[in-house]
C-alpha cells in the first residue's frame, strides 16, 4: 500500500499549523510503516499534485470549523473531504480546494481520501497553539496510528508496542 500523510497549515497562524505539528508529532511517536510517507505541506496547493497522485491512500492533517468547540476531532472521507475543502475557511484551504479537484478532473486523485480535523480556537497572528488545539496533536497523531493499523499496516509505537 502507498500512503501518504500530508500536515496542512500555517505555523505562523496559532492553531492553523495543527496539521504540521500532528506529522511532525506522528513521526515523533510511530516507526513509519512501510508504503507510508509523510509531508509537511504547509500552506501548499497545487504543487503537492505531485506528492498526491499515484497513491492509494491519503491523510490529510488541517484545522477544519465545524462549529464545535476548539480541539474538537472530526473525520471526513470520501467525497465528503473535496466537499468541505469548498468552504476555504483559510487561505491555504483554497489552494487544497483547488488540488484535489486537479486531482479528480485529471483521474489522479487517490483511491481513499481520508481528513482528520481539529477546531481551532485561535488562527491569528503567533508561534503558540492554544492549550485546547496544542494539547490535542498527541491525540491527533494517535488517531493517524489507528487510521493506518485500520488498513492493516503495522504501526509501531517508538516504545516498541503494537497499536
Amino acid at each position: 500500500m502507498n500512503i501518504l500523510v500530508l500536515g496542512i497549515g500555517n505555523l505562523l497562524l496559532q492553531d492553523e499549523g495543527a496539521g504540521v505539528r500532528a506529522v511532525e508529532e506522528f513521526e515523533r511517536r510511530y516507526a513509519i510503516p512501510d508504503g507510508v510517507e509523510l509531508l509537511d505541506g504547509g500552506t501548499s496547493g497545487i504543487e503537492l499534485l505531485q506528492y498526491i497522485q499515484g497513491k492509494d491512500c491519503l491523510i490529510l492533517l488541517d484545522v477544519v470549523k465545524s462549529g464545535n468547540p476548539p480541539g474538537t476531532f472530526i473525520r471526513l472521507d470520501g467525497e465528503n473531504v473535496p466537499a468541505l475543502f469548498q468552504k476555504k475557511i483559510s487561505p491555504h484551504q483554497l489552494g487544497l480546494s483547488d488540488l484535489l479537484a486537479t486531482a479528480q478532473l485529471i483521474d489522479r486523485m487517490p483511491k481513499r481520501v481520508v481528513l482528520f480535523g481539529i477546531e481551532p480556537k485561535s488562527i491569528e497572528t503567533g508561534l503558540e497553539m492554544s492549550e485546547e488545539v496544542g494539547g490535542a496533536i498527541g491525540r491527533l497523531a494517535d488517531m493517524v496510528a489507528l487510521e493506518l493499523a485500520s488498513l492493516g499496516l503495522d504501526v509501531t509505537p517508538k516504545s516498541g508496542e503494537i497499536v
